[in-house]
């Protein structure tokens, strides 16, 4: 049975799983880290052709859709529709700063692996991102112990097949573990799913301007938008105090996508040279 590990400094009990699980369905998809990354780095308007130049290993084409399913997200914008109008960072965009270098030191913490730091990030969206895991592993989290996996299912409102989808999942991401190698035998939460707390936090604090701003139908000006966790808007009562709590210790600069970025060409990450690159048609 895994060792117990320290309590996450933030509840994971408290978050809203759903707005956690809207907001990784946005920023999670891959390779929207790596544009984000060249577009705070080189902190300038830059057009598709400019931003495929610094990710050589993604064709032109790919880098277009890419930018453009952000801009429809909210996390670039653009001057002009015309077609080649330069992308830049949203003032959304630019506010996931703080979000991603959490998750980065999560992953630092949890999942060592040697990797770019934009391809750590990645492959830990890629774990927390698939839907409903975020419910597991809260249920699990508020459990008070092993729970069975019929119990972690009915409370977490899923059928026993999507249940056993996300377990299976969740356990070889290392973020939840068995008690013991026999079929029915309990799931608890593994260290890093224990140490969720602040990742989480930090995604649903991200995500209050994003309703505050769909309510309001109307864009957030971008000098609140970009100014640190201390300036961003948030809910009245102890949601807002909480989420912002999240993020404490962990501001930097606007452009600084990262706290330890890397240099401003990244390498060709490891899955990518194992594995087929999408073509690079125009």
């Amino acid at each position: 049975m895994p060792a117990p590990a320290q309590p996450s400094a933030f509840s994971i009990a408290a978050i809203d799983a759903q707005r956690v699980e809207d907001a990784l369905a946005r920023i999670g998809p891959k390779w929207t880290t790596w544009a984000a990354m060249t577009l705070a780095q080189e902190n300038r308007p830059m057009r598709v052709r400019d931003v495929a130049a610094q990710l050589p290993f993604l064709s032109e084409q790919f880098v277009g859709k890419r930018l453009a399913t952000m801009h429809a997200d909210g996390l670039v914008t653009r001057d002009d529709d015309r077609r080649g109008a330069p992308y830049r960072l949203s003032a959304l965009g630019t506010s996931l700063a703080p979000v991603l270098r959490t998750v980065s030191d999560w992953s630092r913490a949890h999942l060592p692996h040697r990797m770019a730091e934009a391809e750590r990030v990645e492959d830990a969206l890629r774990r927390l991102r698939p839907r409903h895991s975020t419910a597991v592993i809260q249920v699990l989290d508020s459990g008070g112990g092993p729970m069975r996996f019929v119990h972690i299912a009915e409370k977490a409102g899923l059928d026993n097949g999507l249940a056993r989808q996300r377990l299976l999942r969740l356990q070889a991401d290392g973020l939840v573990a068995r008690t013991g190698p026999r079929h029915g035998d309990p799931y608890v939460l593994a260290d890093a799913g224990q140490a969720l707390g602040a990742v989480y936090a930090s995604v649903e604090h991200w995500s209050e301007p994003v309703a505050l701003r769909r309510a309001a139908s109307v864009p957030r000006p971008a000098a609140t938008a970009t100014r640190s966790h201390a300036g961003v808007p948030l809910g009245a009562g102890t949601d807002g105090a909480r989420t912002a709590a999240a993020l404490r210790g962990s501001a930097a600069a606007p452009n600084v996508m990262f706290s330890h970025a890397p240099q401003p060409q990244p390498r060709v990450p490891a899955a990518v040279t194992a594995q087929p690159t999408p073509g690079r048609g125009r």
